[in-house]
């Protein structure tokens, strides 16, 4: 065995992880990566029950849009609401954007529907920098006052759908491509 080269490949790959990392490129280059793997659909949604689901959503609690406008949860009582919890430091949240846009573009003007997309950044400048930047038409807010127990989550990204009746009828923690039919049949039906 070629210790010289072996220490020399081990080096390279280092350096080419460390170029990424102290970049600033790792995170949109991991989102991508792991956005081309959701494209692929081996990786969908699990329309089962979990842990949170069939409990009573929690509506309390308010955030900020990216106007700075403050944004109501009581708002969304009475309707089916998409909620996600997301930051720009999460490749995993990056990857399934451009999939939640596009289904987003072809429920939106379902008026019984509302999507939530709840930024998790320190700043919300920098959330709104990136969603301007992708051109993400979904509605953003802030976390900036907190989340309640329905919004806490062990990981990023979660997501929630909530029935017009307030109960969170799905509930999951991890990326997944939500735009599938079967998906947009269970969101647009009834629960």
């Amino acid at each position: 065995m070629n210790w010289k080269k072996e220490i020399k490949s081990w080096g390279l790959m280092l350096s080419v992880f460390a170029f990424l990392y102290f970049t600033g490129l790792m995170t949109p280059i991991m989102g991508g990566v792991q956005s081309v793997l959701l494209s692929t659909g081996l990786i969908k949604p699990k329309i089962t029950l979990t842990n949170k689901e069939t409990q009573n959503f929690d509506y309390r609690g308010k955030f900020t849009d990216m106007q700075g406008k403050e944004v109501f949860l009581e708002d969304y009582k009475g309707k089916t609401v998409f909620i996600n919890l997301w930051a720009t430091w999460c490749p995993p949240c990056r990857a399934e954007m451009p999939h939640i846009e596009s289904l987003y573009g072809k429920v939106k003007d379902n008026e019984n529907i509302e999507f939530l997309m709840i930024a998790l950044d320190k700043e919300a400048k920098k959330s709104k920098d990136f969603i301007d930047q992708k051109e993400f038409t979904f509605p953003v807010v802030h976390a900036g006052f907190g989340l309640n127990n329905s919004l806490q989550s062990e990981s990023i990204p979660t997501t929630l759908v909530v029935s017009p009746e307030g109960k969170i009828v799905f509930y999951q923690e991890g990326m997944s491509n939500f735009d599938t039919k079967e998906f947009m049949d269970f969101l647009t039906g009834e629960f």
